[in-house]
């Protein structure tokens, strides 16, 4: 199955009415998505009833991939907040719960920054992190060119595949080596996910702009680059069985008009997704 979904229910403005509250856009969500991707994770380990209300509002059949926390990926400036990463990885799990007892949770997601490159000390970590999460799925995410370098691509596919890790395959700018190219594997795992970030070179990696942050993910698909995805999905679909999709690309608020786009392009209607109605009356 391809689930097809976006980087969290906040930002989405398309989606929604005037009407519908904060407080309200996930139940909204739901409506037109199953499965999107919890980002406030990344930023702290979330107490458990923000999942529980979470998983409330979502249909029986959504399926949440969940960011893992800065802290655990390498992105935490300075001391975690944990006496120690044991400790860390024990709280974030605990956090899990309410997915994993409704049969929510699609995945943990570890996106390492971009200076997390391809050394033997990183490895043994990425090593250390699986033993830690243990029977719980885990995609991992690269952001440093030198896992899928000719010298290094080979042993990191089969790393994965060993470790049991979920593939992540990336479209994003090819702004050197803060950057992945797009590799269509599933490392024989049935689930992969796929993340979109757009193409916008000139501000992936422009940290020198006051609202970098804001503009990084600034990018359209145009139609026939969506027709491209569409056929690679299919391609993954033949491998995996459950082929994740998140669209990040939502700088100038143009994911959710992507997703339903492609969803249009491969004809996919899904069945059990909340009704449609808030803001009507």
């Amino acid at each position: 199955m391809i689930r097809i979904g976006l980087t969290g229910w906040g930002d989405h403005d398309s989606l929604y009415t005037e009407r519908v509250s904060n407080r309200d856009k996930l139940l909204e969500y739901g409506a037109h998505f199953p499965t999107v991707e919890v980002d406030a994770s990344f930023y702290a380990v979330q107490p458990e009833r923000n999942g529980e209300k979470w998983v409330r509002e979502t249909p029986a059949s959504f399926k949440f991939v969940v960011k893992a926390y800065q802290g655990m990926t390498g992105h935490q400036r300075g001391e975690i907040p944990f006496e120690s990463k044991e400790e860390m990885f024990a709280a974030f799990k605990a956090s899990l719960a309410p997915y994993i007892r409704e049969n929510k949770l699609a995945m943990v997601l570890f996106q390492f920054p971009p200076w997390f490159n391809c050394k033997k000390e990183n490895v043994q970590y990425l090593r250390w992190c699986k033993q830690q999460m243990g029977e719980i799925p885990c995609a991992v995410e690269f952001r440093h060119q030198s896992w899928y370098q000719a010298a290094f691509i080979e042993g990191t596919l089969n790393f994965i595949k060993e470790e049991k890790w979920i593939h992540t395959v990336c479209d994003e700018p090819q702004a050197g080596e803060g950057s992945v190219p797009i590799v269509m594997h599933t490392c024989g795992h049935p689930i992969v996910l796929v993340r979109l970030h757009g193409r916008n070179v000139h501000g992936w990696q422009n940290k020198k702009q006051p609202n970098w942050r804001e503009v990084r993910y600034l990018y359209r698909y145009n139609h026939q680059e969506l027709l491209e995805w569409a056929e690679r999905l299919k391609q993954l679909q033949k491998e995996a069985k459950d082929v994740y999709v998140l669209f990040n690309n939502n700088s100038g608020g143009d994911a959710a008009d992507n997703a339903k786009e492609i969803l249009e392009i491969l004809g996919i209607e899904y069945e059990g997704l909340a009704p449609k109605q808030l803001g009507l009356f």
